[in-house]
């Protein structure tokens, strides 16, 4: 079953359109309102300020490198990793799963568009201005530097009268509206504009991740920007919501904060996980193992993601009780998570495996994703947090959650629907070369900050003793960055030469068994033909008997009864 064979070309070149300047070309894109245009603006974007983001982190590791460096100043640094972690958090990886909500979601339910098109593309402009407004506290000379958490009393006009925290406030109070009303459109479309027989358990599970995510952020988002509007009152208008000496308790600001941060990390790491479990299925040529419990703990993630929130702040001096509870929170946390890689294994088991570059990336988060995992579960006893907290144990096992598992997943979401987005191929050579370089250069950057942490290096230091016994480590963590940046640079060459002169795609290029590969991408051009079930089995017809050395099962494709 094949797509329309329009959609093997998402737009014509230039030169095949006739009539048409460039000064249009560039107006249709800046006043489109097709989700289509709107998830490839986000992801542009998005990529620009990855690299920005990128480009601060090798500063960050550069200065580190080495014993008593002097790269950088410590105000410059502690600007550097105030930028790099709001711009990763907000401005990459955040925007670049929204989009493959904008351009995939609304063709993997059968949907002619979002609910509301004008209100999504006033959405995308707004992220815009809220980055940009950012990142011109660079060209200002005042970028934030009281850290991408902002503690107070940190951000009070007593430590940072200058305009820093003020640039850092009004850009994340833009950046959430956004994301508030990009929430509430996908809400609404996933809700109600499903095809003819698509009912909630017919939806394919990246689907059902995305409206988890839309949830989280509708409610956690509420928490920080009242967290922000308290901070920007203090600093213009003299209240003293988080003045200790007028009365104020600073473990306000830490607790709106996190009971949004905590979510945050699902917001971040659910559409990867979305995206696997599409991934997998393809190339493993066999249905995903379990898709009923997989939606299941996707949403018990996101229920039980607001309850955890105090377990980064096992060191405020909660007392016995909240410790106890967001202890056991936190582990059982740990178990609809568990489930998903379970299920993923069980997905991979006995198929009829394609080592596609997708697929790489897909197993890479399930590898390093468990990893990070279970350096979690560690923090969830109150003592064991007490020893990493602020080391960079905790920096470590970060990054595996959101680069071994967003960034990765986003990597195999961009190589398995780029030709139905741009209807050309990537190099699977290229490809391959980019995951290499990433998979070793990420592993090499951060596993040995788990060593660093241990031997109680602290976060957020800029400079650090020759005698402390952290030299090696962090030279190696540097390398492995750089490797990183090599792996980056890669995909870029990769993804230049696919557009210029990339093998055109077929329609279905990899025999997926969703409604995008079903659907043409025309504008308003949709399969209207009703969702019966739940995408079928893979069943290669020439697929061979496979033995066992007891019997062979005619009857199951597998060879086990």
């Amino acid at each position: 079953m094949s797509a329309h064979p329009s959609s093997r070309l998402l737009h014509a070149p230039a030169a095949a359109v006739p009539g048409v300047t460039t000064t249009s070309r560039v107006l249709s894109w800046l006043t489109t309102v097709d989700h289509k245009r709107i998830g490839i603006l986000y992801g542009a974007t998005a990529f620009a300020f990855f690299l920005l983001g990128g480009i601060e982190a090798l500063l960050i590791r550069l200065q580190l490198a080495v014993p008593n460096n002097t790269l950088v100043s410590a105000h410059a640094f502690n600007a550097l990793f105030t930028m790099h972690g709001t711009t990763m958090i907000f401005l990459a990886i955040m925007p670049l799963n929204a989009m493959f909500f904008n351009f995939m979601v609304p063709l993997l339910i059968g949907a002619r568009d979002v609910a509301f098109p004008r209100l999504n593309a006033l959405s995308y402009w707004i992220f815009l201005a809220g980055g940009l407004l950012l990142n011109s506290s660079l060209l200002a000379g005042t970028p934030p530097d009281v850290g991408w958490f902002g503690y107070a009393n940190l951000t009070s006009k007593h430590y940072a009268p200058g305009l820093n925290v003020d640039f850092w406030i009004f850009s994340l109070q833009i950046l959430g509206v956004s994301s508030v009303m990009a929430a509430v459109n996908f809400i609404v479309t996933i809700l109600n504009m499903r095809a003819p027989g698509m009912s909630m358990m017919r939806m394919p599970v990246f689907v059902w991740m995305t409206l988890v995510v839309q949830f989280l952020i509708a409610l956690a988002f509420p928490p920080i920007t009242i967290g922000l509007v308290y901070l920007m009152f203090d600093r213009f208008f003299g209240t003293h919501f988080y003045d200790v000496a007028a009365g104020a308790d600073l473990h306000l600001w830490q607790h709106l904060f996190w009971i949004f941060g905590h979510p945050e990390v699902y917001i971040l790491i659910l559409p990867a996980f979305g995206i696997v479990s599409e991934v997998l299925p393809t190339f493993a040529r066999k249905p995903l193992f379990g898709a009923p419990v997989m939606i299941y703990s996707g949403v018990l993630i996101g229920f039980f993601g607001f309850g955890v929130w105090s377990h980064h702040m096992f060191a405020a001096g909660m007392g016995p009780v909240a410790d106890s509870a967001f202890s056991i929170a936190t582990m059982l946390i740990a178990i609809p998570t568990g489930v998903k890689i379970f299920n993923w294994l069980a997905t991979l088991w006995g198929g009829s495996i394609r080592t596609t570059v997708a697929l790489h990336f897909a197993v890479g988060l399930v590898a390093l994703f468990t990893i990070g995992g279970l350096s979690g579960v560690m923090h969830a006893s109150p003592p064991v947090d007490l020893q990493q907290t602020d080391s960079y144990f905790v920096v470590a096992h970060l990054h595996y959650v959101l680069i071994g598992g967003s960034l990765f997943g986003i990597f195999a979401g961009i190589y398995y629907w780029w030709p139905k987005m741009t209807g050309r191929l990537l190099g699977e050579g290229l490809g391959r070369l980019n995951f290499w370089l990433m998979f070793a250069g990420f592993n090499l950057a951060f596993f040995p900050q788990h060593y660093l942490g241990a031997l109680g290096m602290p976060r957020r230091i800029y400079t650090y003793p020759a005698d402390a016994g952290w030299a090696a480590a962090n030279l190696a963590s540097t390398i492995g960055a750089f490797g990183i940046a090599l792996a980056v640079l890669v995909f870029i060459v990769n993804g230049w030469r696919s557009l210029r002169r990339g093998a055109p795609a077929p329609a279905d290029p990899w025999d997926g068994r969703t409604l995008e590969w079903r659907t043409s991408t025309r504008s308003g051009a949709r399969s209207t033909a009703p969702v019966a079930r739940r995408p079928p089995a893979f069943r290669p017809p020439s697929a061979p008997v496979r033995r066992t050395r007891r019997f062979t099962c005619p009857r199951h494709r597998t060879g086990r009864c």
